[in-house]
């Protein structure tokens, strides 16, 4: 399994005591599937995905990316997986096309030259090789992110919030991206706010509140299991009914 999430828990210390951001979680992501994540503000799905990528040590449970458990083999199983952050940090000094090079440098990609070719103009950012983030739009910032990950071929994607910023045709282009990388293989987790088109990619769902997940299935399972038509059930009606807000 490419993402094997076994009883993790996150919590943080506060002034007065811990905080639990996420409590007992677990579900795994296969290769060639698209998996949405979603929930209310402060569910803990930024928490989830931090902790997925590396950034956050985990709690509790444990964590395995390729079979590979991120705590006590971290370097392989990093190796295998590229974060797509919300916020697009770049380096403020660094071009469009310095950005792709360093991180091709940093894990020994081969065919730099060609790989960053395509993923320019998948990402339609031809014309910005040589412009630095300052120069750069919030969505166009946000497709740099994006391109710094998919430029080493990670086989484990794990996208935040990724359309953050992109205008309709961007959207349309970055949801054929996210499609195309999952058909060739690669496992995908995605956690966006705009559930159109997390039905519109993704196979399977989960949904968290309050660091809990509280239902993961495709879209039919969790219409049936929640008393709507399944045929003709959005993820927002679905999302609505679960979170107990309909």
């Amino acid at each position: 399994m490419a993402i094997s999430v076994d009883h993790f828990g996150r919590t943080y210390s506060t002034a007065t005591g811990t905080f639990t951001a996420v409590d007992d979680l677990s579900f795994e992501v296969a290769n060639g599937e698209i998996v949405g994540l979603i929930g209310p503000n402060g569910a803990g799905k930024t928490t989830t995905l931090r902790s997925l990528a590396g950034i956050l040590r985990p709690t509790s449970g444990k964590v395995r990316i390729d079979t590979h458990d991120l705590v006590d083999d971290a370097l392989q199983a990093k190796r295998r997986l590229a974060f797509m952050p919300d916020e697009p940090h770049l380096f403020e000094y660094l071009t469009v096309e310095e950005h792709l090079r360093l991180v091709a440098r940093l894990y020994t990609v081969d065919d730099f030259d060609r790989r960053a070719r395509d993923l320019i103009a998948e990402l339609e950012l031809t014309g910005k090789e040589k412009s630095l983030p300052g120069e750069l739009s919030r969505g166009m910032r946000q497709k740099v992110v994006i391109a710094c990950g998919l430029v080493r071929n990670a086989t484990t994607l794990l996208f935040d919030e990724p359309l953050t910023g992109l205008d309709p045709l961007g959207i349309r282009r970055m949801r054929e991206t996210i499609v195309a990388r999952a058909k060739a293989g690669a496992a995908i987790l995605l956690s966006s706010h705009l559930l159109h088109l997390v039905q519109e990619v993704c196979t399977r769902v989960i949904i968290m509140d309050r660091g809990k997940k509280i239902a993961d299935g495709t879209f039919d399972e969790l219409a049936s299991r929640h008393d709507l038509a399944a045929a003709g059930s959005s993820l927002e009606q679905i999302f609505l009914r679960v979170t107990g807000h309909d």
